[in-house]
């Protein structure tokens, strides 16, 4: 069975690379023009020679993102679980190796969070575990799908990789969405950073998405985690994935996140740095390339950086996030898996969208169960 892992092994890293460094202004000028874009007129969007025409990609998003999606922004917010974890990742909060207070909700608890983010008006939630199959296995997480059905029409996950039919369950229990992210596509430093426990599969971790799209799930949700290696390259492996998976299981819908390294228990330090001006490129390189796909920034960015993206090509946002199990009402204090940036409220963001003309929306769709 076909998978993302043969349309990988068809590039070379260094080559990627080296082929989007390569891009000219005259690529630029050229991909900016074109109507139908493709993956080599991305490569030159992401390029240093496309530094001048940010101006002119931050409008061209902004275009087709009100063209597309409205005056509107989809909000959501994250309830963490557990953070019990058989990995060892160098860069998170969860690690194994991280002597810390392990913590899992029980039903009662998941219900208090539950209320409490029902109460600022949040029907799209995206539940998070650290990936211990025994504690927060198919068993668990079919549980909370269960009790949090009817309080939230939309419920995310993103937890430890599946197999098909445990996706194919959670499904059946009322599960709408999947965030699987590779951190990196370099086969290599994806080693370095996850030398222990199931996660250290590069290639099952990697296929993961062609499971979740044989289960026939709603949505899937890619990305890299920014900082383990060259931010340019990643991204192009993470556009070729979106385009293949678009490809291969055309009924399913896609999201792509853009995490940067944040502080956490333990610290380390980004191998490429990616400036705010880097990331505004991408996220507009990404809109100029896809029309439809949702593109969706954390409370990991600033307030002021999370305020000036809001028109320029994102059309769905958290608030308020706590990345701790509990941290809304149950267990404030425990240890958060990364440190969040924009701590405001989920009011004041609110606010702030409608101030600027965008509609928050809440609710995407319901389920007829």
């Amino acid at each position: 069975m076909s998978s993302f892992k043969d349309a990988l092994s068809g590039y070379s890293w260094d080559e990627v690379l080296e082929s989007i460094f390569s891009k000219t202004e005259a690529d630029v000028h050229s991909a900016l023009q074109s109507r139908k874009r493709d993956l080599e007129d991305f490569k030159a969007l992401i390029s240093p020679a496309a530094k001048p025409f940010l101006e002119q990609m931050a409008q061209q998003s902004k275009k087709i993102t009100k063209k597309r999606f409205g005056n509107t922004m989809q909000m959501y917010a994250p309830m963490y679980l557990s953070n019990e974890c058989q990995n060892i990742c160098t860069y998170c909060g969860f690690s194994m190796t991280n002597k810390i207070p392990r913590k899992t909700l029980s039903d009662a608890e998941i219900i208090k969070e539950a209320e409490f983010l029902k109460s600022k008006g949040y029907d799209h939630i995206l539940l998070v575990t650290g990936e211990a199959n025994k504690t927060v296995g198919v068993d668990y997480m079919c549980n909370a799908v269960k009790l949090l059905r009817s309080y939230f029409s939309n419920i995310s996950i993103e937890i430890q990789p599946l197999d098909q039919y445990e996706y194919e369950r959670l499904i059946e229990n009322g599960l709408y969405a999947t965030l699987v992210y590779q951190e990196t596509y370099h086969r290599k430093t994806y080693k370095i950073h996850h030398p222990k426990g199931k996660k250290s599969n590069f290639d099952y971790r990697l296929e993961t998405a062609d499971r979740l799209g044989r289960a026939e799930i709603h949505k899937i949700g890619i990305g890299a985690l920014f900082g383990l290696e060259d931010w340019r390259a990643d991204s192009f492996f993470t556009a070729l994935h979106l385009k293949y998976l678009q490809k291969t299981y055309w009924k399913t819908r896609y999201s792509i996140s853009f995490p940067r390294l944040r502080p956490f228990s333990g610290g380390l330090e980004p191998k490429v740095e990616m400036t705010d001006p880097d990331l505004l490129q991408l996220i507009c390189a990404y809109r100029l390339l896809d029309e439809e796909v949702e593109l969706s920034i954390s409370t990991r960015e600033s307030e002021v950086f999370r305020n000036n993206i809001v028109h320029l090509g994102i059309n769905s946002m958290s608030a308020e996030s706590k990345t701790n199990p509990g941290g809304y009402v149950v267990e404030p204090q425990s240890l958060e898996q990364f440190e969040i940036s924009d701590e405001r409220s989920t009011e004041i963001i609110a606010k702030m969208l409608s101030d600027t003309g965008i509609d928050p929306v809440w609710k995407d769709w319901e389920k007829s169960w």
